[in-house]
């Protein structure tokens, strides 16, 4: 058995997805993963990753859905000189094919421009894997084919992280249309067994909400990334309070048994997963 643990934080970087995973042993901190770069005036993945973490190699990008929130610090990675070693996405599409479909809304930004060039330039198979580099912790990833879906919702790429029985799952943006298409997959559909922990797609819109996969799994939990209640997110929380488990999750920081987490309420989230399959959360906020 692995020794160590799984250290996986969600960030709050208000409506927003930026999330970090590590596999720690003692004090060897193994590599960095990164899914999704979205920051806040006060925060930015770049600069925690520069001179908190003292890195400048960030081992695993996963960009799970190409809009500006998710992808809101890429220029900040080179910037402060990181370097990106593997990009998880999508890749049914070009960077043409992105860029055409993220023209339509007006000229790209500087983030945006680094997607679609990197869909182009990380081309080449990586020589160290994820699953076979990152201490035990394994990802499987899905996502429905461009041009079936045209829209970056539908298109988002969906990631599994599992680690001693522990799975935690991130959508993007996934909307119903998407949902249910990779529904039709026997490969997802198993994938979705045992999932513990469901980041709420859209951040909790509606529009993400789809209750036939629950069919598939009862999570302990489920957490929404994002800050003010706006653009209808959030009002799912009724909806998602009641497929979860009843008990819900313990939060270690609070000692209180939660159903739907939000970095709103919690600010960074924090589950820490042993190699027993033990699992702990922490928050940044005690309230």
């Amino acid at each position: 058995m692995m020794l160590g643990e799984m250290r996986l934080r969600i960030w709050d970087v208000q409506h927003g997805a930026c999330a970090m995973v590590q596999h720690v042993n003692g004090q060897f901190d193994g590599r960095l993963g990164m899914i999704d770069s979205g920051c806040t005036d006060d925060w930015r993945p770049s600069t925690y990753i520069r001179r908190e973490l003292g890195r400048d190699r960030l081992d695993y990008l996963f960009i799970t859905n190409a809009d500006q929130d998710h992808m809101a610090d890429l220029r900040g990675l080179q910037a402060e000189g990181i370097y990106v070693d593997t990009l998880f996405r999508n890749n049914s599409y070009s960077g043409q094919e992105m860029r055409a479909i993220k023209s339509l809304g007006g000229p790209l930004s500087k983030d945006a421009s680094w997607y679609v060039e990197a869909c182009d330039s990380f081309n080449i198979p990586t020589n160290t894997p994820f699953n076979a580099n990152m201490g035990g912790i394994q990802a499987s990833v899905f996502s429905n084919p461009y041009p079936l879906f045209l829209n970056t919702n539908d298109l988002s790429l969906v990631v599994f992280f599992k680690y001693h029985g522990f799975k935690i799952l991130f959508p993007g943006d996934l909307e119903k249309a998407g949902w249910l298409a990779l529904l039709q997959r026997r490969d997802f559909c198993a994938e979705l067994i045992g999932t513990n922990i469901l980041v709420a797609s859209h951040h909790g819109r509606e529009n993400g909400y789809c209750p036939d996969i629950f069919t598939y799994f009862t999570p302990d939990a489920v957490v929404i990334s994002d800050k003010p209640i706006e653009h209808d997110t959030q009002r799912t929380v009724p909806d998602y309070r009641r497929v979860v488990r009843d008990q819900g999750v313990r939060v270690r920081t609070t000692t209180k048994n939660r159903h739907v987490l939000t970095t709103r309420r919690d600010g960074w989230i924090q589950f820490t997963v042993n190699a027993n399959g033990d699992y702990f959360i922490d928050t940044e906020c005690w309230g």
